[in-house]
């Protein structure tokens, strides 16, 4: 495909934005439908700023590119009665399947990620929290008890379950006195025979590394695709760990690079006190909350069973690289780096082609593939594979999903070598020839300062990780009786 060829491909109007006014004139004039509420639905704001986002246990953890609560609770509440069926099958952090708990829904969500699962299980666990702060206290000071005796002695036992790979990950990562911190806490949580309340301090574990700002590790933001390490670093005593070569330097990058560590257990207590007190905000529910580890391109669900599908699919090319920072609690966890490669190969969104079975893809999408391939034949194919994975997911989703009834996909496009990937549209085709109907894409800007995105507010024309995700599409996946 030539350049003026892709151009013209660029630049030419969705079918879906033509037909938008004629959409909404005919809402106006037709019955009231589960199709018509869903088109109006998606024709509403869908930004919510301003909103409050951190109610029940929606901030137990952060996690990459989340969207706000109130965007599922919009779908669930307006296309859902209580006791009808949600489900989230690339649940993430669980924003979707937590709204539909509070709003009395049965949920069914899905991930390959077991730190999606570890999270999205806490977070809809209603637990005592006068148990939980008795448990807390107990795992700080035995944990100190510990320290006190023998200050490696824990970090020797957990060092010995990991294989040499796993071992110079975290010695890279995690400085001598934090590792020490964490083992203590972790041997402590180990030995809580409860296994839910036993999920919720490991949670708080892990939200002690993956945080904004890199929490107790070396690195400095776990949002990013690839995280960077401290040039210059200081434990909490004082002491410089890192950085002797830079002894005098004053520049305002290795000042930017020089981070202060903390100590994990008051890191720790202050993330398990703030999930106790959010937790009491959650209450048992009616209906059952089911939730396992499974690929969302073979669910393991019924067919016609589901009364609404809310989810936000990852980004296609590893835009967003949710393992990469994921295992730097994991492998606290017991997971092996060989292991997490080995699931991150399996991602929806993933770079790697050998051995993968491409599907047919409709002509749009088809050309937009074929422009970017004629720049750059690698990312070109991983973008093929992207599509064919969501085609096998949405025609996954078709099968799941109750006639008359949606599904709402919230997902962004991005430029690869200045082409735009139009990721909504070739969703949205994609979606048409396994039998849905999109009769409307919505759009929401994104508050970039609150989603843990891997660029800030400011739009640089020339940065490529700047051009992407600064807004979103909310596609209206329709399954017609």
């Amino acid at each position: 495909m030539n350049e003026s060829t892709s151009n013209v491909l660029i630049q030419e109007p969705s079918v879906y934005q033509l037909e938008l006014l004629e959409q909404e004139f005919d809402i106006q004039a037709a019955p009231d439908t589960y199709r018509n509420q869903l088109i109006r639905l998606l024709s509403g704001n869908l930004d919510y700023h301003g909103y409050d986002t951190s109610y029940a246990s929606h901030d137990f953890h952060a996690f990459p590119a989340k969207f706000p609560p109130p965007l599922p609770e919009t779908f669930i509440r307006g296309l859902t009665a209580p006791g009808d069926t949600v489900l989230d099958p690339m649940m993430g952090s669980g924003t979707a399947i937590v709204e539909a708990f509070l709003g009395g829904r049965m949920c069914i969500g899905t991930d390959i990620d077991p730190l999606a699962l570890l999270i999205t299980t806490v977070k809809t666990t209603p637990l005592d929290v006068d148990s939980l702060r008795e448990h807390l206290y107990r795992i700080i000071d035995d944990a100190n008890r510990c320290l006190e005796k023998n200050t490696n002695e824990a970090a020797e036992i957990i060092s010995a379950r990991w294989d040499k790979k796993t071992r110079e990950f975290v010695d890279y990562w995690f400085a001598a006195e934090t590792r020490n911190e964490l083992a203590a806490l972790l041997l402590e949580i180990e030995k809580i025979e409860d296994t839910a309340i036993q999920a919720f301090f490991t949670l708080a574990f892990s939200a002690c590394i993956i945080t904004k700002t890199g929490g107790v590790s070396l690195a400095f933001d776990l949002a990013h695709t690839r995280p960077h390490r401290a040039k210059v670093a200081f434990t909490v005593s004082g002491q410089k760990i890192l950085g002797a070569e830079y002894e005098g330097a004053e520049s305002e990058r290795i000042k930017f690079l020089t981070k202060n560590l903390r100590s994990a257990i008051v890191e720790f207590r202050k993330r398990a006190l703030q999930n106790i007190q959010s937790i009491s905000e959650l209450t048992v529910s009616a209906y059952p909350v089911s939730l396992q580890l499974a690929d969302a391109q073979r669910l393991p669900v019924e067919t016609s069973t589901i009364d609404l599908i809310v989810t936000s699919p990852p980004y296609a090319v590893n835009a967003i690289d949710y393992m990469r920072a994921n295992k730097f609690s994991l492998v606290w966890l017991g997971y092996g780096l060989e292991q997490l490669g080995e699931t991150r190969k399996l991602c929806i969104g993933g770079e790697s082609t050998a051995s993968f079975t491409f599907e047919m893809l409709p002509p749009r999408t088809a050309a937009i593939v074929a422009a970017i391939s004629a720049s750059d034949p690698k990312r070109g194919k991983a973008l093929e594979r992207y599509h064919s994975e969501m085609k096998r997911i949405l025609r996954e989703m078709q099968r799941v999903l109750k006639p008359d009834r949606a599904a709402v996909l919230v997902v962004a496009s991005s430029e690869i070598r200045q082409i735009d990937t139009q990721t909504q549209i070739c969703l949205a085709e994609i979606g048409e020839t396994v039998g849905f109907e999109v009769p409307k894409i919505g759009v929401r800007r994104l508050d970039r300062n609150r989603r843990m995105m891997p660029a800030g507010h400011k739009v640089d024309e020339v940065s490529q990780i700047q051009k992407r995700m600064h807004e979103e599409f909310v596609i209206g996946f329709y399954k017609p009786v």
